[in-house]
């Protein structure tokens, strides 16, 4: 088994944990957070040790990785320091914030010979599995253009000095909550982004940091994304690529707190549209696992760091975009 440390039990740590549990290939037995007592109950309840500090774990010989689910600032120095200490990363997303950021975290795990994972969970999902397959196969011909939406309104109840919704974790609004992933899913689609142009405003909340984000990127092989995500309307979640010989489309029937599957539409030139449904599957789970077989030597980890790096180079051009309100020129 694959020995993990947890590192940060908000709401996303409590998500992790149970999943752990359930995971044939990795062990989780202890977690790092600074508010013991706060989740005492839950430690309890999973079998986990809590320690207050980060560098426990890292001095920790029987911890081979960490996952980290700590907000997003944090992210380039934990990833440097458990590299340093040669541990394997787990990160949540995103992996930094600016593109120096992202060459620095890398190159502490390239030098240190460990493995690094993010948690793009949307890319272990069966149908977008199956809709990338069909994109790259080349049956739909050459992409043309990406269309995708991640909306939600889970964050209308976050106190307003949740960290979430703070201008300095979370620039242009939805785009570290649900932007990001649709953003990561385009650059397995088109690679390294050229230009962006985003817009963030705040429309239907009381969400100060913007509620409502458009985003086209334009990619250096000439395809587009048009990207939406939005933080004060009930949920909906689309991804769909146009290409020259069809279309790809995965639509989500419920937020994925509470999962009811997938709905995969393909529609190929002079034929008809075909839907397949895919029932929920452990979506998250899997890219842990993915990060498990990684570390252990049994397979490659599936995102490659090249994606990575694109994915947060053209992060950083949003955030300067919806603060300027200008096309951003993506740093390569």
């Amino acid at each position: 088994m694959f020995n993990v440390a947890v590192v940060g039990i908000g709401w996303w740590g409590k998500t992790i944990v149970p999943l752990l549990k359930q995971s044939k290939k990795i062990r989780v037995d202890k977690v790092v957070e600074v508010n013991a007592a706060g989740i005492a109950d839950f430690a309890r309840q999973h079998s986990v040790e809590i320690v207050p500090e980060f560098s426990a774990v890292l001095n920790d010989p029987k911890i081979q990785g960490v996952v980290l689910c700590t907000p997003h600032t944090q992210h380039t120095d934990q990833i440097v320091a458990a590299a340093n200490a040669g541990k394997h990363v787990f990160c949540e997303k995103p992996l930094s914030m600016t593109r120096a950021d992202v060459l620095r975290a890398i190159k502490a795990i390239n030098d240190n010979k460990v493995v690094l994972a993010v948690g793009h969970e949307k890319r272990f999902e069966p149908p977008v599995l199956e809709a990338m397959a069909l994109v790259k196969s080349g049956k739909l011909g050459t992409p043309l253009q990406i269309e995708a939406n991640f909306s939600q309104d889970k964050f209308l109840t976050l106190a307003a000095d949740n960290w979430r919704l703070s201008g300095k974790e979370a620039p242009a609004g939805p785009m570290t909550a649900t932007g990001i992933h649709l953003l990561d899913l385009s650059v397995g689609v088109f690679g390294e982004a050229d230009r962006v142009f985003a817009s963030v405003k705040q429309l239907g909340s009381q969400l100060v940091n913007g509620d409502t984000l458009a985003i086209l990127v334009s990619f250096k092989n000439g395809g587009h994304a048009l990207l939406s995500a939005m933080l004060a309307t009930p949920f909906e979640g689309r991804f769909a690529v146009y290409c020259t010989k069809g279309w790809v489309e995965v639509r989500d029937k419920t937020h994925p707190e509470a999962p009811e599957g997938w709905v995969l539409t393909t529609a190929f030139q002079g034929g008809k549209r075909e839907v397949k449904e895919f029932a929920p599957a452990p979506n998250v789970l899997a890219n842990l696992e993915a990060f498990a077989d990684a570390a252990e030597g049994r397979a490659p980890y599936p995102v490659p760091q090249s994606q990575m790096i694109a994915n947060i180079s053209a992060l950083e051009a949003i955030f300067k975009s919806a603060a300027t309100r200008s096309i951003v020129q993506v740093e390569s």
